[in-house]
């Protein structure tokens, strides 16, 4: 049985930080001991292990497990016309010319990553597109992935024009006279995207093994697939995923949640228990259902209970949408739970975070012993008389603690929209955390970085972690400690993972080595904690002294 001992650097466990450790002691895939520092006498010798890994300070943590991201289409974009890493029109249109030049046989240029705050209103153009293709389709969906952005050409293809009427779940930006300008919010994308090209499944694997190996590299050992299913353009991933479980290529543990498709009603559950089954497959299992109940609120698709506002403070006539009819919701959700789903809901504004809370609430009523763990994912506006609700309820928190924070999106497309009192409810993590609410973490990736610790530095900042600023919110801040067992033993526990996100006897071997220990040093430097090494069962997947950086 191989062995490995990790020594030399404090731990946390996937509830504490630990510095009176003198090591952890892995055997077979599964971690054997935790020695005492008292204990160090007692170590195993060089000759008595087959690893030994000096830590030199680091902290050693369980693996992260990202509990709403879309790796597969994240690991996608990055073979593709990839803009995520850079910022502004310029920059996004020198690089979608020279991917055009480098693939000059792609019937089409798809890809994306684009931020709406570095376009006036959030909305890119056509004409930008059209000057540098005029003759090839471009479709690049945008950072959140609930708008895209498309040149003439698209439209053409599509039969998009001036007399195309709007779907009921999106919108198309147009100019005075009806004519589509180039970005398409929400269910609108589909008017595009489904003209797309197929995705082969050779392309499908390779996008999910490339996501694989960069989640590995910031020590990401487990994850939630937020979207199995077809969705703005993008194939269902739930077989590619089967595939690789089956023929070992998966080595990271994935549950995946099948798509809710919002057209249909609860008929679909039939289908959803089918696909389960079908899915099934080593380390990968599709037990959970994605829910969109809204939209975001930088588009004004996001469901609130009282009309968004204009530039100048007045109420307009727009709450947003709530893609699928609340009374379905409280529907579906009961009968989704009976049958064994857990239910995994979007909602960013308060009127859908209120909906899902009723959903959630009707479906633990109907069958209180059963263990599913439902959560709510985002949740940027809840209002006070919600946020005891988690708690009480038992239902997780799925924070994805990058956002939280004075970005230009949230300064130029969100906060004059909402008002000074809206602005107050946004991601209240230390209020539910008051409340007894379970904590789990995600990335949304690729809306945003999977680096934990970029996100981990939010949670304790509440500031952007590249450029500062003012704090959004800060009293709902959370301790360093917190936000950590929320992205370890949180997120397992969420997945179903009881053998996993903890650093004792008997739990699996899941484990990162950092290159410091941040609870040693003061809270601005979180987001520059890098990852050393990153071990799945007890088998080293990354190691940064030798690896090429997958960082583009």
């Amino acid at each position: 049985m191989a062995t490995t001992l990790f020594t030399g650097g404090p731990i946390f466990d996937g509830h504490r930080h630990r510095s009176e450790v003198a090591g952890v002691l892995v055997r077979d895939g599964v971690i054997d001991t935790v020695y005492a520092a008292d204990a160090a006498a007692h170590l195993p010798g060089p000759g008595e292990v087959d690893e030994l890994v000096d830590l030199a300070g680091g902290l050693l943590t369980p693996g992260f497990t990202d509990a709403h991201i879309h790796a597969v289409q994240g690991g996608l974009e990055r073979i593709r016309c990839d803009l995520s890493q850079l910022y502004g029109r310029e920059a996004y249109l020198q690089a979608i010319r020279a991917y055009a030049d480098a693939h000059p046989d792609l019937p089409w240029i798809v890809g994306g990553g684009w931020a709406m705050a570095c376009f006036p209103g959030g909305t890119p153009l056509a004409a930008d597109l059209d000057e540098i293709l005029p003759d090839r389709p471009v479709f690049l969906v945008n950072r959140d992935h609930h708008g895209a952005w498309a040149n003439s050409k698209a439209f053409e293809i599509a039969g998009v024009t001036a007399a195309t009427p709007d779907p009921a779940d999106g919108y198309l930006e147009r100019d005075q006279d009806g004519t589509p300008t180039g970005t398409l919010h929400e269910g609108a994308m589909a008017l595009v995207a489904d003209r797309l090209p197929e995705t082969t499944a050779e392309e499908l694997l390779a996008g999910l093994l490339e996501a694989q190996a960069y989640l590995f590299s910031v020590g990401v050992t487990g994850w939630q697939d937020a979207i199995i299913g077809a969705y703005a353009g993008m194939s269902d991933p739930g077989p590619t995923y089967a595939s690789a479980a089956r023929s070992g290529q998966l080595a990271a543990d994935v549950v995946g949640a099948l798509w809710w498709d919002r057209d249909r009603g609860v008929e679909q559950i039939a289908n959803l228990v089918a696909r389960r089954e079908a899915y099934a497959a080593g380390r990968f299992r599709a037990t959970s259902v994605k829910v969109m109940q809204d939209g975001v609120a930088e588009n004004g698709t996001a469901s609130m209970s009282a009309p968004y506002l204009d530039r100048c403070g007045h109420a307009t006539h727009n709450q947003g949408h709530s893609f699928v009819d609340p009374g379905v919701l409280a529907e579906a959700a009961p009968l989704l739970a009976a049958e064994g789903f857990q239910v995994h809901i979007h909602a960013i504004g308060d009127g859908a975070v209120t909906e899902a809370l009723d959903a959630l609430e009707a479906a633990i009523a109907a069958h209180p012993e059963a263990d599913r763990r439902h959560h709510v994912a985002h949740l940027q506006f809840v209002r006070p008389d919600d946020q005891p609700r988690f708690g009480q309820l038992g239902i997780a928190v799925n924070m994805q603690t990058l956002w939280a924070c004075q970005d230009a999106q949230m300064i130029d497309l969100t906060l004059p929209h909402v008002g000074p009192e809206r602005a107050t409810w946004q991601y209240p993590w230390a209020a539910m955390v008051g409340h007894g609410a379970p904590l789990v973490a995600g990335s949304d990736w690729p809306v945003s970085t999977p680096d934990p610790w970029k996100a981990l530095h939010v949670a304790v900042n509440r500031t952007d972690p590249d450029d500062g600023g003012e704090p959004l919110n800060p009293e709902q801040a959370l301790t360093l400690e917190v936000a950590l067992e929320a992205y370890t033993s949180g997120s397992a526990w969420v997945n179903h993972r009881d053998d996993a996100g903890v650093i004792a006897p008997g739990r699996t071997a899941d484990l990162v080595v950092h290159d410091r220990d941040p609870f040693a040093s003061e809270p601005d430097g979180i987001a520059d904690v890098r990852v050393v090494s990153t071990w799945v069962a007890g088998v080293k997947v990354h190691d940064a002294t030798i690896a090429t950086s997958p960082e583009k």
